[in-house]
């Protein structure tokens, strides 16, 4: 059975399950909740660790050295059971080695550590990648972290995502899943982009590049969460046209382009980690009013 475990200070509190290292809730000391609940009316993920793809594979196979294995939309991991390593009042950190499921799926031998950490307001997720084999490892991560839309006191208010860099990123979308390269204009006005459910009727919303390393998700007049990204250049934004939550998604890695090879190694944005090496991303969030 899953394990949970709840870290916080005086500001935040933040429970994380061992079932895909997945965090579960995100509260602060004024009794806001600021993480999607899971509701299976609309999606029962919360906050779940992509890897080792992000999206889809075409036919849900992907090609390494020559043979294809199965893998669902968004990997293994986060229907994975991690064991607690370590933990203190403030920070908890789970790990996943290869084993016998992992390589009939996914043939390399690694290590995923998970951690989330809270510092005052903020709080820290992160993920290191270890290449235990001896052969080059590709694989893509990314975050799908669930907010609440409304933020807590804010309904009625219009919600921004705001980027650090003011940039105006191209738009791609997906189609039957998997990527569509053809770029869009850009929905981000000098950086700013006014959230309507509309947006959403195609899909996620994705950025593959130029979005930079930070964003605001806020309501006018109200809260702010303010994120930044480590190693993560990918972007997606999506709900469910109506659901009360909206995922901000920061990737090393998309969907296979449709059309393309199946190759994992040939992926978008496909990390290919030498034997031995390590690889980190992480985002951090500061819950602000």
């Amino acid at each position: 059975m899953p394990v949970s475990m709840r870290i916080g200070n005086q500001d935040l509190t933040v429970d994380v399950s061992s079932l895909g290292a997945e965090m579960q809730a995100l509260r602060t000391s004024d009794g806001g909740s600021w993480l999607w609940t899971g509701d299976a009316a609309f999606w029962t993920g919360r906050s779940p660790i992509l890897f080792p793809i992000v999206g889809k594979a075409p036919d849900d196979k992907i090609a390494i050295d020559g043979t294809a294995y199965p893998m669902a939309q968004h990997g293994f991991a986060r229907r994975s059971e991690f064991t607690l390593a370590a933990s203190t009042a403030t920070m908890c950190r789970f790990e996943l080695a290869a084993s016998d499921a992992t390589l009939a799926v996914y043939p390399f031998n690694f290590l995923m550590a998970v951690e989330h950490a809270v510092e005052g307001r903020a709080l820290t997720v992160s993920a290191e990648v270890s290449n235990r084999d001896q052969k080059t490892m590709p694989f893509g991560l990314g975050f799908h972290s669930a907010f609440t839309w409304p933020l807590p006191g804010a309904a009625g208010r219009a919600h921004t995502i705001t980027l650090d860099n003011q940039g105006e990123p191209e738009l791609i979308r997906l189609a039957g899943g998997l990527i569509n390269p053809a770029p869009l204009p850009s929905p981000f006005q000098a950086g700013r982009l006014v959230l309507d459910h509309a947006m959403f009727a195609q899909d996620a919303m994705i950025f593959p590049q130029g979005a930079g390393d930070g964003l605001r998700y806020s309501a006018d007049g109200g809260p702010t969460l303010h994120f930044h990204f480590e190693n993560l250049p990918n972007l997606a934004l999506w709900t469910k046209p109506g659901a009360p939550f909206l995922c901000i998604e920061p990737w090393h890695g998309t969907a296979a382009e449709a059309g393309a090879s199946g190759k994992l190694s040939e992926r978008p944005s496909t990390t290919l980690l030498a034997p031995g090496a390590m690889a980190r991303f992480a985002f951090t969030v500061e819950i602000g009013q």
